[in-house]
């Protein structure tokens, strides 16, 4: 049986409120052997004391060595599994900035990005490019016409757009053209089984008229497609959780995945204090909240330890103390996935997490650290037993046979 199965069953209605406080990205590394991480460079005095309050421990989004994406990370904070429902960011993208994907829709996640006169990627991002300059350089995408299919090309943010082709006998599975470095040229989409063929016919049509018609452009000259998919069928929180809950979240992916499990999205601004109005506006509406920062994870791509610091110290100086001035019956605190400014990039790295409420057993941790939570008394465990912790500690479980 899956954890959902477990779980379903023994959901009973209250009126307590849960907090799910994601700092995308939260876990890192030292810089120097034996040094510090992001999050314990940080001065965090108002989660080190929610720490020495509630309990600790470090989850694995997907499994131990396994380096996850966002979308199948936050699936497995949601408590569903990452590897029962793998769902292509294109997807997650497209309803994320409110497309309403239909059955014979294929979506994919597009990045500008900048080759040299070779054809081999320098910038994945193309400088992040404004999203004035994305949304214009879509105006320029939307010329393209294929065969046999309607294309809808639509900004996201920065270098993001989606481009969706709808049509009969669209299927995958589907390789990505993101080779995932530089130096490389983007890769062709492939077929990974004989329905997917058209498929992948028509997006490297359409890749190669992109190519053309952005060749004088710069730094945004050439793009990438990534996680080329349809739209899965999930049953929703509400139906699995019994929960009313909410998504507050800027960027569209975290939208499209929440949207995807059943959350209402609630509409807000890109910063932390607007995120913190929305949550204020709405605390009586709903019965759990998935509240999302992404500037962590950003810092954490650029390379740049020391903004990744204050990030998070922004966040505990600010945000964490509003939140608990609404008094939470459960607020956990934790991260999709880690990427320390070390790599530049996601890792395998467990993430630590924070839960608090006035029915967990405290345990020996004193900071809210990788070191701390390390000896935590959650120790380490899969990140889909997050929300079943969450839910037993607000009170929304029964007991488990007579």
């Amino acid at each position: 049986m899956t954890d959902q199965e477990i779980v379903s069953p023994l959901v009973i209605p209250n009126t307590t409120r849960v907090i799910l406080l994601v700092l995308d990205g939260l876990g890192g590394s030292p810089l120097e052997p034996g040094g510090l991480t992001e999050l314990e460079t940080a001065r965090t005095p108002n989660l080190d004391a929610l720490a020495r309050d509630g309990i600790c421990g470090l989850h694995d989004p997907i499994g131990r060595g396994i380096t996850p994406g966002s979308g199948p990370s936050h699936l497995a904070l949601f408590g569903y599994s990452p590897l029962k429902h793998q769902i292509g960011r294109g997807v997650l993208e497209a309803l994320g900035i409110g497309f309403e994907l239909q059955a014979n829709d294929m979506a994919a996640r597009g990045n500008f990005c900048t080759v040299d006169e070779h054809g081999l990627i320098t910038d994945r991002r193309a400088g992040r490019i404004p999203t004035e300059k994305g949304a214009e350089l879509v105006q320029l995408l939307r010329t393209i016409k294929l065969p046999g299919v309607e294309v809808f090309v639509e900004p996201v943010k920065q270098y993001r757009f989606v481009l969706i082709l709808r049509g009969e006998g669209l299927s995958g599975p589907l390789t990505e053209t993101d080779p995932q470095k530089l130096g490389a040229p983007p890769l062709l989409v492939k077929a990974l089984s004989a329905e997917a063929a058209r498929a992948a016919s028509l997006f490297n049509q359409w890749v190669a008229a992109a190519r053309e018609l952005l060749a004088s452009q710069q730094p945004a000259n050439m793009v990438t497609l990534r996680g080329l998919d349809r739209k899965p069928d999930l049953p929703g929180m509400d139906a699995i959780y019994g929960l009313r809950a909410a998504a507050i979240a800027a960027y569209p992916m975290y939208r499209g995945v929440s949207k995807l499990v059943g959350m209402e999205v609630l509409t807000t601004g890109d910063n932390i204090e607007e995120e913190m109005e929305v949550l204020r506006s709405h605390w009586t509406d709903y019965d759990f909240f998935f509240v999302h920062v992404k500037g962590t994870d950003s810092a954490g791509e650029d390379g740049d330890f020391d903004r990744k610091v204050s990030i998070i110290e922004h966040v505990d100086s600010t945000l964490v103390p509003d939140i608990t001035q609404l008094g939470p019956d459960v607020l956990v605190v934790t991260g999709d996935h880690s990427t320390p400014a070390l790599l530049r990039a996601h890792s395998w790295h467990p993430v630590p997490v924070l839960l608090h409420s006035k029915h967990c057993r405290s345990d020996a941790a004193n900071a809210f650290s990788e070191r701390e939570c390390a000896a935590g008394a959650l120790g380490r465990f899969p990140a889909t037993e997050i929300l079943p912790l969450a839910l037993a500690n607000a009170l929304r479980l029964t007991k488990f046979g007579a």
